[in-house]
């Protein structure tokens, strides 16, 4: 028993979920520099490589043990006998081997399933790439990992320097055995079910007072601010998605594109607009994907909706299940002001991150699952085959961002130059958007139903466009800022001049205290000759003096009445 694992729910609804046109299973298309032709076929030394880093990582060595009658979700299991050749496989592109075509295979390879009497996982050595790289796909099941977990999985596969690093080698196998008793299954199930029922009703309570707590603010803010800002605080979760090509029944085709980006000037110019590197790559999507309806007479009225995983999992966690849960964001996909669309996008990220707050410690990651199987396969069918997925829209793409490292990364002493991710699609959901960052860019990776989206490319090609509205956008704020700072410093200097020019023209000289009798005349008369005499050699003094305050006042006082920020803007043509 040792060995054995269960399932959790969410694990487990992967592998319900799954059929022929829905492969639950992520997957990634790696680059790499050839490594020295004197080190040897390159595929072999990644079979000796992955072979002496399985251990590090559970999802390479464990296998699937199906409940008698699918009463609950499986059971992982130790497999002891692993074929290293069926698991690491190796395909040349024919000539002349251009991305499209790298592309185009990792599509297909990304549409089969994996074989669920083996580890859930596949390599894949790609050669034949006219650069002289080589590809590296890779796919593993939803089940066994989410995003954040295969990161740590491909943590323990590559390295640092290209000079693989030694890792202490495995321990032996305590046992062998192939197949668990039914009796012994049963008895997990039940023990499994009994332990989830225990921790579900533990967090009922705090999950009810936040609940409570969330419908207070909601009904706060619509006795303070009206109808409106309570619709806001809701969110989108009260109404359905407008109708885009992407929100039908999916095939098992697949159509994938790649795109990489600059990361330190998408940060950058995120930092100038005070927006994050989400708000960033929601607001490139949005734009990418505004712009690729709009050309097709297909932009609905209504905003897009993105479905965004948002992961539980705690920091330092590195086990291999699946911690997500998820939320919906309005992408403002029908407001043409760039500026405004982000506008929109940043408070839309923000309350959701609020929301997170209250409820991402309180979220369970798993549920009692007994009868999960035959539930969840009868709904996914159900859902698929019927014409539920064009009406039930709950959100027209998903999109998804999964930090990753910044440094160079080694396989078998090869170079990895870039990182594209291969998600999953759904009924009803046909393109999903993945990006991963890697040394200095942000690796887009568009994979969609190839019914629902055939000209995925063009959506690249949109993304590169955006970048550029984007690079538009920051010059403009910043010179709308720099242009601000400049005439509230003139205003300043101005205020400062006027209020000078003000002290030295109104400054009089004291009184001399008056004389009585003839001896005061005469002294009065001695002091009058030269200051006639000095006027009239200095007539235009005091009008000079005077120049600068009549200049100064109009100006300081008519300052605040027309800023840069409120001038009355001409109207379009």
């Amino acid at each position: 028993m040792a060995d054995l694992s269960h399932l959790s729910l969410l694990d487990g609804a992967f592998l319900h979920l799954e059929s022929p046109e829905m492969p639950m299973h992520v997957g990634s298309l790696a680059l790499f520099e050839a490594p020295p032709p004197e080190r040897g076929p390159w595929l072999d030394a990644v079979r000796a490589h992955v072979l002496s880093r399985m251990h590090l990582a559970p999802v390479f060595t464990r296998k699937l043990a199906l409940m008698p009658f699918d009463l609950a979700n499986p059971v992982w299991i130790r497999d002891d006998d692993i074929d290293i050749d069926y698991h690491i496989r190796h395909t040349v592109l024919p000539r002349p081997g251009t991305m499209a075509q790298l592309e185009a295979l990792a599509a297909r390879l990304h549409s089969s399933l994996l074989d669920r009497s083996r580890p859930l996982w596949e390599f894949y050595v790609i050669e034949g790439l006219e650069d002289g790289r080589i590809g590296f796909y890779s796919k593993v099941h939803h089940a066994a990992v989410d995003g954040q977990a295969a990161v740590a999985m491909a943590n323990s596969v590559f390295d640092l320097t290209p000079e693989p690093r030694r890792v202490k080698p495995p321990r032996a196998p305590r046992t062998h055995r192939y197949q668990l008793g039914v009796a012994e299954l049963l008895g997990a199930a039940l023990g499994n079910q009994l332990d989830q029922m225990v921790r579900f009703a533990k967090l009922v309570p705090p999950l009810a007072g936040a609940a409570l707590g969330t419908a207070r603010t909601v009904i706060t803010t619509r006795l303070r601010r009206g109808r409106g800002a309570a619709k806001a605080a809701v969110g989108t979760r009260l109404k359905l998605a407008p109708v885009t090509p992407f929100n039908a029944s999916i095939t098992n085709q697949r159509a994938f594109a790649c795109a990489s980006l600059p990361l330190a000037e998408v940060k950058s110019i995120g930092r100038t607009l005070d927006a994050s590197i989400n708000d960033m790559v929601l607001w490139l999507c949005a734009t990418a994907l505004r712009e690729y309806l709009k050309d097709g007479r297909e932009l609905p009225d209504r905003t897009l909706v993105a479905g965004v995983p948002v992961s539980l999992r705690a920091e330092g966690d590195t086990s291999s299940n699946n911690q997500v849960s998820g939320t919906l964001i309005d992408l403002a996909t029908q407001v043409a002001d760039p500026m405004a669309r982000l506008d929109a996008i940043r408070a839309a990220t923000r309350a959701m991150k609020a929301e997170m707050g209250v409820f991402r410690d309180l979220l369970p990651t798993d549920f009692p699952s007994l009868g999960s199987p035959w539930l969840l396969s009868g709904l996914a069918s159900l859902y698929g085959r019927s014409r539920m997925a064009h009406r039930l829209r709950v959100a027209n793409v998903v999109i998804s961002n999964v930090p990753g490292p910044q440094v160079p990364l080694y396989l078998a002493g090869a170079r990895m130059t870039g990182m594209y991710p291969l998600s999953i699609v759904v009924h009803g959901i046909g393109l999903n958007i993945t990006v991963q960052s890697y040394m200095g860019q942000l690796c887009f990776g568009l994979i969609a139903c190839r019914r629902a989206a055939p000209d995925v490319h063009d959506l690249t090609e949109r993304l590169h466009a955006a970048l550029g509205a984007l690079r538009t956008l920051g010059a403009s704020v910043t010179a709308a800022r720099d242009e601000a700072s400049a005439s509230a410093e003139a205003m300043a200097a101005e205020a400062i001049a006027s209020a000078a020019a003000s002290a030295g023209g109104s400054a009089r000289p004291a009184r001399a205290p008056r004389r009585k009798g003839p001896a005061a005349k005469a002294a009065s008369a001695a002091s009058a000759a030269p200051a006639a005499s000095a006027a009239s050699e200095a007539p235009a003094a005091p009008v000079a003096a005077a120049a600068p305050v009549a200049a100064a006042v109009p100006i300081t006082a008519a300052a605040p009445v027309a800023p840069a920020s409120r001038r009355r803007r001409t109207p379009a043509a």
